[in-house]
């Protein structure tokens, strides 16, 4: 993070001016999207909120857009516009929409077998590139991050005998019932988040949550050596980014090795940071490691890593549990497309000149939002985790997820990226994240910050 903006002035911009100007980017996008708006009348009629999965209408456009074609750092839409890609799938597509090297490998591999539920003879080759990659010797496969964290968390508690787990509030570890949780700002409970449907789980029962960047809190929760794990993103990605504070991890892992508990990262989202993800960056040693998205270069598949130690104790809980389902794993897992796809991103993507064509672009997009900032003297941050970065409407770097929710402003949100994207520019949903890929160039960079010129002008900053 370089946070260097001076809050200088922090007056909202006007709420009458910011809805007359969405009303207009809404007719804009509109009138030049034909295409786009009969596809989403014609889905109407066979899927839930016309689309295949409800979260793809979790944009601020009226209706939704209709890809064609995604390559490299840009998208086409169902009307022919392009689009710079800074969302880049939410991750998924972080090495670029289709890279050769997976896209032949799935094309080679699909002639040969899809799935077989009987390992590939590729295995082994991944497993040691897994291990030379990440830094953990030892493996898993998965179907997505979701899988992955929710096998991991049952693993946990079967090898320390232990209930709880350990979350950070405003965490997101995908579709895991234990991670679905806020934390209660008046009592520090752990209490059920209430955009999510059908929900049963015993929280309050079996999950803990704490402020991230808190270390008294992180000791108050392990204490009573209850806490199987801590799941835990090296940095808060899907609630604002939210960096560790100097010196967080190294002394929150000193407290989980303390108190017996287990320490899991999660890097679905902070695989951005450098080769190897945060941890290897960072030189942190988890028990566990995770990662989905963006691992196998975009083809759905996930990984989690572990010490030999607890393999150990892996290998001694199922060898002591009867027969049967051990509700770890699902029957695509691992399959031989994964695999395949799987190998080459390890070749290929996840490498020093990936990152170093990430990082370059990554450095003239943040360089350019803070001058635009500085300009203009307004006092917001920029805060940035390797390849990836993020926009905030607050005149400092978070520190958690109660800074987070005291400075939104989701109007403003919603209008940045309307009329970015109107102007060929996308970014991530839900927040500002801006996301640099190896194929992002100078030309993508200067479209998205000229965009963001014109979106500052018509507010008037």
């Amino acid at each position: 993070m370089r946070d260097t903006l001076p809050p200088l002035r922090d007056e909202p911009v006007p709420a009458e001016r910011l809805a007359a100007l969405q009303a207009q980017e809404r007719e804009r996008f509109l009138t030049t999207h034909p295409a786009s708006h009969a596809l989403a009348a014609r889905c109407q009629h066979h899927y839930l909120f016309g689309v295949p999965l409800h979260w793809m209408r979790d944009w601020p456009n009226p209706v939704t857009l209709f890809v064609r074609s995604a390559q490299g750092a840009e998208l086409t839409c169902a009307d022919g516009h392009r689009y710079a890609d800074f969302c880049l799938g939410d991750t998924g597509a972080m090495f670029g929409h289709s890279p050769p090297a997976v896209a032949q490998a799935i094309a080679a591999q699909a002639a040969q077998g899809l799935t077989c539920m009987l390992p590939d003879a590729r295995a082994a080759r991944v497993g040691e590139a897994l291990a030379e990659r990440f830094g953990l010797p030892c493996w898993q496969l998965a179907m997505t991050a979701s899988d992955a964290n929710r096998f991991v968390l049952r693993w946990a508690r079967a090898i320390t005998g232990r209930p709880q787990v350990l979350v950070f509030d405003g965490c997101y570890h995908g579709a895991v019932d234990d991670t679905l949780v806020d934390r209660d700002p008046a009592t520090g409970a752990t209490v059920r988040r209430r955009s999510v449907l059908g929900g049963v789980h015993d929280h309050h029962a079996y999950t803990r949550v704490v402020p991230f960047n808190d270390l008294a809190a992180l000791e108050q929760a392990l204490a009573d050596g209850q806490v199987a794990a801590l799941l835990a993103e090296p940095a808060l990605t899907n609630f604002g980014l939210v960096p560790p504070q100097p010196g967080f991890w190294a002394a929150a892992q000193a407290l989980c090795r303390r108190h017996g508990t287990l320490l899991v990262l999660d890097e679905t989202h902070t695989l951005s940071s450098g080769v190897g993800g945060y941890a290897r960056t960072h030189r942190l040693q988890p028990d566990l490691w995770v990662a989905g998205k963006a691992v196998a270069g975009g083809l759905p598949c996930a990984v989690y890593g572990f010490t030999a130690d607890v393999a150990a104790r892996m290998r001694r809980a199922k060898e002591a549990a009867p027969d049967g389902h051990s509700g770890i794993g699902t029957t695509l897992t691992a399959n031989a497309l994964a695999l395949a796809a799987l190998e080459a991103a390890l070749a290929y993507l996840h490498t020093d000149d990936s990152y170093t064509a990430m990082n370059r672009a990554a450095d003239a997009l943040e360089h350019g939002l803070l001058e635009r900032l500085h300009r203009r003297g307004l006092p917001w941050t920029v805060t940035r985790l390797g390849a990836r970065m993020e926009l905030q409407f607050m005149p400092h770097t978070p520190r958690n997820a109660d800074d987070v929710r005291r400075h939104a402003q989701p109007a403003l949100e919603a209008n940045l990226h309307l009329f970015l994207l109107n102007r060929g520019v996308l970014l991530t949903p839900f927040h500002g994240m801006m996301l640099c890929s190896p194929a992002t160039g100078e030309a993508h960079v200067a479209r998205l910050l000229d965009a963001f010129d014109a979106w500052l002008a018509a507010l008037g900053r």
